[in-house]
Parts: structure tokens; sequence; C-alpha cells
């Protein structure tokens, strides 16, 4: 039942697809791109540390508003929540159906110089342990405010792509104890993720078990 605590870091490269410089192109490029250019641009903004803008969560919306200054597609672009499609084609035609809505809104398509294009990127995920293993949903407790960012977004963001049921980590572990922990489970399940910063996940996640570890059955446990 021990669970390996790992970290994480991004490897970034081109993806393979030219570079837009104006929404015509943004919208061509986007049918085609790789579903992992559309991870990255939507998914993996929350680990880069340069990314600034939390108005705009994903960097299709960062561009609309800052690069082409069109502040109304970067609003509807910026709702977006990537984890509430089924699939990655599902999210590529809800991106591909906002930027031709507002291609139909708009006389005149605005174009940026070639070194404000939209360049289309993919990552590579480099895992390494950290040398931490949880042994009880007390030692997640108890470890959870000292976890790095990289280990929030591996074990809680990133493991959606790699588990049944697109979910977390950390849960998929606590299911593995008794059904004391169930709470505990639906109340992180619950957390709407997308729109926090890594740093306010582990802080809710903090607040979620410190108000489950409350139980007194527990306390003892935990000192």
């Amino acid at each position: 039942m021990g669970f390996k605590i790992k970290d994480c870091t991004l490897i970034t490269r081109m993806a393979g697809v030219r570079e837009a410089m104006n929404l015509r192109e943004l919208e061509e490029r986007g049918r085609i791109c790789p579903d992992e250019s559309l991870f990255h641009h939507f998914c993996e903004t929350v680990i880069r540390p340069t990314f600034d803008f939390p108005d705009y969560p994903n960097d299709f919306a960062l561009w609309a508003g800052l690069q082409l200054r069109d502040k109304i597609l970067a609003e509807r672009l910026a709702i977006i929540n990537p984890y509430k499609y089924e699939s990655f084609d599902d999210l590529r035609n809800q991106l591909i159906d906002i930027i031709e809505e507002r291609l139909s809104e708009t006389e005149h398509i605005l174009w940026v110089p070639k070194e404000r294009a939209f360049q289309f990127l993919q990552a590579v995920t480099v895992v390494f342990d950290t040398g931490i293993v949880l042994n009880s949903p007390q030692d997640f407790f108890r470890q959870l405010p000292q976890m790095s960012l990289g280990s929030i977004y591996y074990h809680f963001v990133e493991a959606r792509r790699r588990t049944k049921g697109m979910v977390d980590d950390f849960t998929l572990w606590l299911s593995e104890f008794d059904e004391d922990t169930y709470q505990l489970i639906k109340a992180l399940r619950e957390i709407d993720f997308y729109f926090l910063s890594l740093a306010e996940l582990r802080n809710s996640m903090v607040a979620l078990c410190a108000d489950y570890f409350k139980d007194e059955k527990y306390e003892k446990n935990i000192r």
C-alpha cells in the first residue's frame, strides 16, 4: 500500500505545426496540431513558472488577449475547462467552434508580427522519485503541506491522463483503505482545480484534509 511521491518537470519542444499570425491561421493549425500540443497549451500552463496571467488559464486565451488584443475572444477561450471533455477531439472541436464564431463576427482579420505569433508547442514530462513514501492516510495529511508543486501537478492533475476513470493518484490510492476514507475522497474529487494555481490547489487539499482529520479517532495518529 506504500505510495511513492513523485515530482516532475517539463521539457518543451516545437509541435511540428507552423506558427499562427492571425485568427484564421490559428483555426487552421488548431485543427491539425497533435493532441499533446492541445494538452500542453490547455493543461500544462499551470506548472510553467512563467505563466503569470490567471485570467487566461490557457495559452490560446492568453494569445488572443495579449497579442491579438481581442478581449471578447480571450474571454470565450478562457472559460474552456479541458477536463470537462471526454476526448481531445471534443476539446479541439470546442476550440475551433469558438474561433469560427469569432471569425464570423469580425470584418477584418487581425495580424501580429512573426515574433508575436502563436507557437504550437508540446512537452515531455520528466518524472523523478522524491524518496517520500506514504503508508497511511495520516501520512498523506502530514506530508501534503510540504509537497512540491511539481508533485501536486503530477499526482493530482497530470494523473488524469494516466488513470482509469481520469482520476487523481491520491484518491485512487486512498480508495485502497477502508470506507472511512470515502468522505475525504469525495471532497478531493469535487475540487474544481482547473482554475486554481497549484499553490491554491494544494491549500484547498490541505484544508479539506484538516477538516477530515479533525475526527477524534484520527487525532492520536497524526500528532
